[in-house]
């Protein structure tokens, strides 16, 4: 285990690493996730294994700390990221997020351009998003205000994810798993999706097959980000199906 302090009000994010040869592979989890569980496999596996890996988990989740007075955006969690990549001695690194994480990914790619020498964003938010009453995603928890989803929210929440999800959910700090929401569905500006585009450093976006190709594909593509549909997977990719997530990021050209 290690760990880092990254906010002022001291406030330390923690990660677990495996060690191998640079340059490092940061793995970020996406909403109301810890990496270990998402992760592990898919680091380990030969067509990945061998590199230095950090799977980090975010302010408010999993194994790291729970600030009441941090902001939970994008941005501030790339910044908090960024800092503890820093604190680890990781530059040039290959960037692994899945959903909120691909997210956090490209702003951190975006603001701390020397860190980062690659993005696997897997099925990541790259859009702003309107609130949802119902949905048992980050778009319903993002539709209550926030002392309502710490009254009653996060419990009505935690019926309708289902015990795969609630697994790690149960453990994020509630107001935090709120803030994160918030944040992205109201995305930034620029949006994610431009940021991207405005990337130059190898980037691919892994999607389930059967959702067919991502929003705006041909500005993707045009933008040279590689997208690649993966089989039998919902969005889930690394648990899903972790043959086809290894192949694809070990294609990423780099190191």
């Amino acid at each position: 285990m290690h760990v880092t302090q990254v906010h002022p009000s001291g406030a330390r994010m923690r990660w677990l690493e495996l060690p191998g040869t640079e340059p490092a592979r940061v793995y970020v989890h996406g909403l109301g996730a810890m990496s270990a569980p998402y992760f592990t496999r898919v680091a380990c596996h030969p067509l990945l294994a061998g590199h230095r890996s950090l799977l980090v988990d975010l302010l408010g989740f999993g194994l790291s700390d729970r600030p009441a007075d941090f902001g939970y955006t994008l941005g501030e969690h790339a910044d908090a990221l960024a800092r503890m990549m820093e604190a680890a001695g990781v530059t040039g690194a290959r960037l692994i997020g899945h959903s909120m994480g691909g997210s956090i990914a490209v702003v951190l790619a975006s603001r701390h351009p020397a860190l980062v020498s690659g993005l696997v964003l897997v099925d990541a938010c790259l859009d702003p998003f309107p609130p949802e009453p119902g949905h048992p995603g980050g778009s319903g928890i993002a539709a209550y205000a926030e002392e309502e989803f710490l009254r009653y929210g996060r419990q009505e929440i935690g019926e309708r994810v289902g015990p795969h999800w609630w697994s790690t959910m149960r453990l994020a700090d509630p107001r935090a798993l709120h803030r994160s929401a918030v944040g992205l569905a109201r995305g930034g500006t620029p949006t994610v999706r431009e940021l991207l585009l405005r990337l130059e450093v190898p980037r691919a976006l892994l999607y389930p097959a059967q959702d067919g190709p991502p929003a705006g594909d041909g500005d993707l593509r045009a933008a040279g980000v590689r997208l690649v549909p993966i089989p039998g997977s919902g969005h889930n990719i690394t648990l899903d199906n972790p043959e086809a997530f290894a192949r694809a990021a070990s294609e990423l050209p780099g190191p």
